[in-house]
């Protein structure tokens, strides 16, 4: 009698995943880093909104004002302010990018053009978004520097908010959105795109590995990058925003009036202090930013 054959069951396809391949990052990773990178160097920020919104010329000599007429805790006039703007425009400018970049169909090792592309659109919509905080942020941190009687004595952001719209009508927030835009369109496709590619670019040598070093490095870059081509729109959103009155909203009243009293350098006017504070600022957010991931990774398992 023939013993019976064994079955065997069919083996099962267990489905791999995609290697290489990552979901998408939660989509307020950016504004988290960007707001601890703004935190830590908001005395900087302070420093720079002061010295293009008024008449002053050295920073240190600034930073010295500020301490002998507010202690060091006025270093960090406005802060929430900084918070507001950088919940709303960089949380709103970083899940833009990465939105356009997929509408764009770019990825690491695509050309130049295409993440700046990427970065034009991601700063259009992130320079609208972002303009109400924008305005309170400038207000809150340029207030010292005015004389008592010209202060608007805002005790936080959100009394600012409510404020402007009591006292000038809710268009009052959108006061500078043209330069605003273009300032964000600027920085959007020279600091996130600029970033994109010199990483790319270092990871393809043999010197670099995805790790912090090559973050920093390609971070320094893309600061500096952003620093030389934000600075006239910069420089015209900080002191269009910063006033207060009939026409003193009109871009080309100010362009007009800076270069009559200043000459063209009036756009470069704050350079260094932008450099010193949007440096740091770009190392950290890109440091914190890729660390994030790396633990959001680490709790997918995906690291």
């Amino acid at each position: 009698m023939a013993s019976a054959t064994p079955l065997v069951e069919p083996a099962i396809a267990v489905p791999q995943p995609t290697k290489g391949k990552k979901p998408p990052y939660p989509f307020y990773l950016g504004g988290l880093a960007a707001t601890i990178a703004a935190s830590i160097t908001h005395p900087l920020d302070l420093t720079k909104v002061r010295l293009q919104a008024s008449g002053e010329k050295r920073m240190l000599e600034s930073m010295r004002k500020t301490i002998r007429t507010a202690g060091v805790r006025g270093l960090f006039d406005g802060i929430s302010g900084t918070w507001l703007r950088q919940m709303s425009y960089s949380l709103c400018r970083f899940w833009a990018y990465d939105e356009s970049k997929k509408i764009l169909g770019a990825g690491p090792d695509s050309p130049p053009w295409m993440l700046a592309g990427a970065g034009v659109m991601a700063g259009s919509i992130a320079g609208v978004v972002g303009n109400p905080g924008e305005v309170v942020m400038v207000r809150l941190q340029g207030d010292f520097a005015k004389p008592p009687e010209k202060r608007f004595n805002y005790k936080h952001c959100f009394d600012a908010l409510f404020r402007i719209v009591r006292e000038e009508g809710a268009s009052s927030l959108m006061r500078g959105v043209g330069p605003n835009v273009i300032r964000s369109v600027l920085m959007n496709s020279s600091q996130l795109a600029s970033y994109d590619f010199f990483k790319s670019q270092l990871l393809k040598t043999n010197y670099f590995q995805d790790n912090a070093i090559c973050h920093f490095t390609a971070s320094f870059a893309a600061g500096t990058v952003a620093t030389t081509v934000c600075s006239p729109a910069d420089v015209l959103k900080s002191r269009i925003m910063n006033a207060s009155g009939p026409g003193s909203s009109s871009t080309l009243k100010v362009i007009r009036a800076s270069l009559a009293n200043e000459g063209p350098m009036f756009m470069f006017k704050g350079w260094v202090p932008s450099w010193t504070r949007l440096q740091p600022t770009t190392i950290l957010i890109f440091l914190t930013l890729e660390q994030l991931r790396r633990i959001v990774d680490w709790q997918r398992g995906t690291l």
